[in-house]
């Protein structure tokens, strides 16, 4: 875990929390004595999250869960969280928006329009709403922190992964458009590029890679979480995980 980071009384979103990084930075937030409210689909995967957590609790005394079973495509269901979070904490000082899809691995010609559109639905839409429904929650904490998972695809622009790349290029442009309306605010937003990472969406990605070539998303992890740390000073930038640099985004020639 992340020795260093120190969390303690503060309250964390982290949505696609019950598997891949999503699930181990939640970890990784509550080991440093986050509140983290847990947001997934998946159940189980949530229920093996908060038992690990109790575990951990046990050991360290720091850390808990709340378990928020949501489908992110469901807009009042996000809006709900915000006004959730508020009746309970009064404010929010960490966002991780994690969750997103693939769709496929095509031809842009030959990719259908539900597919198109499930892939901007969950990876721009609902960011989008998540932002809207946590974004006052997050101006009322002393040193609030958003971390938003993007993807090298969104530079690299490659042959076959258009409505992937293109939906991780408008989370980005988000992502700078809030970190610059609040910039004169201890709100520090932040855009993460994981890369390759030994997750289920890499597989379904490279079907035929090794995964034990990639690193762990724990691994990953644990690069990442300390973007949530009240000490943090830089917004609107990316951090490139395997390098661990913040990096600028390129201006217009």
């Amino acid at each position: 875990m992340t020795s260093s980071l120190n969390l303690s009384g503060r309250v964390a979103v982290v949505t696609g929390a019950s598997r891949g990084i999503g699930y181990f930075l939640a970890k990784e937030l509550a080991a440093a004595g986050a509140h983290v409210v847990a947001v997934a689909r998946t159940i189980g995967g949530l229920e093996e999250l908060d038992d690990e957590i109790k575990a951990e609790k046990a050991i360290s005394g720091k850390g808990e869960a709340t378990l928020v079973p949501l489908d992110l495509a469901d807009g009042a269901g996000v809006d709900r969280l915000g006004g959730a979070i508020h009746e309970r904490w009064g404010k929010l000082d960490i966002l991780v928006a994690n969750a997103g899809v693939l769709g496929v691995i095509s031809p842009l010609g030959h990719v259908e329009a539900k597919v198109f559109e499930k892939v901007m639905a969950v990876n721009v839409t609902a960011t989008w709403r998540l932002i809207r429904s946590v974004d006052p929650l997050l101006r009322l904490s002393d040193a609030g922190r958003a971390i938003v998972l993007s993807s090298g695809a969104a530079h690299s622009a490659k042959a076959f992964w258009g409505p992937y790349a293109a939906s991780k290029a408008a989370v980005e442009a988000m992502v700078r458009s809030w970190a610059d309306e609040t910039k004169n605010l201890p709100l520090r937003i932040n855009a993460v590029n994981p890369g390759a990472t030994r997750t289920a969406m890499r597989a379904q990605a490279v079907p035929g890679e090794d995964p034990q070539i990639l690193p762990h998303p724990s691994e990953i992890a644990r690069k990442i979480a300390p973007l949530a740390s009240p000490a943090l000073t830089e917004t609107g930038l990316i951090f490139d995980a395997p390098s661990e640099r913040f990096l600028r985004y390129r201006l217009p020639e």
